[in-house]
């Protein structure tokens, strides 16, 4: 859009003031897209730091979850052992005390299930499925949040445009009166301070104009700091004009209604609703572990050590005669027995895990009778939490409550607003009007065509706010409904 200003030579300075960042502005905007409001709140939901801590906590939730799930199945060890003995010590084959060094390698595969332990178990899972879904809904009224967020700022660009146009068209109505005045002071109709009166409006419009053009750029750099962008990456809405963002009727919009609809529809309430079951399946597990648990248990074991001998066939016989400490009845001859003994060697690695090999299934009973009270704390303490959570699930019920039926009053209000201002700008339209043609019959001064242009300029302004806030409280009334947030 290219912007023609005419100014009287005396307003070079304004003329540099005042050009000078609208072309920058120009020049910036036609080098880069627009963004409409979808645009701005899929970037701020995707790139918010809010937003993805929020994600994180609801990955960890679900690992919580899985874990708990993975604790109904057996668990299951291998261990390995092995090393070296030596000194005075039970050889573990025979138990015989001996003074031997050995080397020594075992094998043991144990796993262990509970059967039965009074649904603790399975109440947890539950809680904790609850409270996965409880995050979850928590990111959400996060992501809801930082939308809302992003549409009024991205209302308050539009406003700030809208007003600083309206400062444009003021500055230009008020250039044009000077040049028709100083004509007519150069002609004589008119004296010399008509025009300096003017010259003053002038000046004072063209601070009001790079004011509003100042406040562009403040609401533009509020809204980047809602969607997390660079400050400095260029930027550049597309500003879609207020008559023809979609409003529903207020009369669709009820309170109690709106209200009813976002018990079901609102994240915050999702949420509450969801803690709430995660603290009741809480309040039912910790009470069974109060219970006997129930679990079977199995071993499966072997084990090698160098003191196991065995026979070795390849062996070359030793024979001796031993004497024995007896007499041959009768006589002096001593008994004498003879002996054969063979070589032994350890037995075979695998044949001694094989032979070593043992099982054993058994069962467990572990019955809670004196802890310290730690179960019964648990159990109170889960109580007091579902309480808590209750009274927390009514307090943000009524918080609820209560932003609808204000938002709807507010709306009620800005609606009434918006239509008195839109009368006060006939009004003060029609005044400045015939303030001009009284003006150009030289019927009025300066001061009153002022006053009467200030008034009307003053009237679009206020109309111009009233309406977009009317807007913007009907959208937070459609929010609660569940209509989400579009422009």
């Amino acid at each position: 859009m290219v912007i023609c200003i005419k100014f009287v030579p005396m307003s070079k300075k304004w003329l540099l003031l005042i050009l000078l960042p609208l072309t920058l502005s120009t020049i910036s905007s036609r080098a880069q897209d627009k963004w409409d409001l979808k645009r701005c709140v899929d970037y701020a939901l995707a790139n918010n730091i809010s937003v993805k801590q929020s994600d994180i906590q609801a990955r960890l939730s679900k690992l919580t979850l899985d874990q708990s799930k993975l604790s109904q199945i057996p668990t299951l060890g291998l261990g390995i052992g092995g090393g070296v003995n030596s000194g005075r010590t039970q050889n573990p084959n025979n138990f015989t005390l001996s003074t031997i060094t050995y080397f020594y390698n075992n094998y043991s595969l144990q796993s262990s299930v509970t059967v039965f332990n009074f649904l603790s178990l399975r109440h947890a899972i539950e809680a904790n499925r609850y409270a996965w879904e409880a995050a979850l809904a928590s990111s959400d009224k996060l992501k809801n949040d930082i939308s809302l967020n992003v549409a009024n700022a991205f209302l308050q660009v539009l406003l700030t445009r809208e007003q600083t146009e309206a400062a444009r068209l003021q500055l230009h109505l008020s250039q044009s009166q000077l040049e028709i005045t100083r004509k007519q002071v150069k002609a004589g109709s008119l004296p010399e301070l008509n025009a300096a009166e003017l010259e003053s409006q002038v000046a004072q419009d063209s601070a009001t104009y790079i004011g509003s053009s100042g406040n562009v750029e403040q609401a533009i750099l509020s809204l980047k700091a809602y969607m997390d962008l660079d400050a400095s990456v260029p930027f550049e809405v597309d500003d879609p004009p207020v008559e023809s963002i979609p409003i529903e009727k207020l009369s669709d919009l009820q309170p109690e209604a709106v209200y009813s609809l976002a018990l079901t529809n609102q994240p915050l309430q999702k949420m509450d609703k969801l803690q709430l079951e995660s603290a009741r399946k809480t309040v039912l597990s910790t009470k069974g572990q109060m219970y006997p648990t129930f679990s079977l248990n199995g071993n499966l074991g072997t084990n090698f050590v160098t003191t196991n001998k065995v026979f070795d066939p390849n062996s070359t016989p030793k024979f001796s005669v031993d004497t024995i400490n007896a007499r041959v009845a009768g006589t002096a001859t001593p008994i004498v027995s003879d002996n054969v003994t063979f070589d032994t060697k350890t037995k075979g690695y695998f044949p001694q895990l094989n032979s070593a090999f043992s099982q054993f299934v058994g069962f467990s009973i572990n019955i809670p009778i004196l802890n310290n009270g730690i179960l019964r704390t648990n159990y109170a303490k889960s109580k007091l939490n579902l309480r808590n959570t209750e009274l927390q699930r009514d307090q943000d019920n009524l918080t609820l409550k209560q932003n609808i039926y204000q938002a709807y009053t507010a709306a009620i209000t800005a609606l009434q607003k918006f239509e008195a201002n839109k009368i006060t700008v006939a009004a003060t339209q029609k005044s400045f009007d015939f303030a001009q043609k009284r003006y150009g019959v030289g019927m009025l001064n300066t001061i009153d065509l002022l006053t009467n242009q200030n008034n009307f300029f003053n009237a679009k302004i206020n109309m111009l706010s009233s309406q977009f806030d009317y807007v913007f409280k009907m959208k937070v009334l459609e929010f609660y409904k569940g209509l989400g947030i579009k422009l």
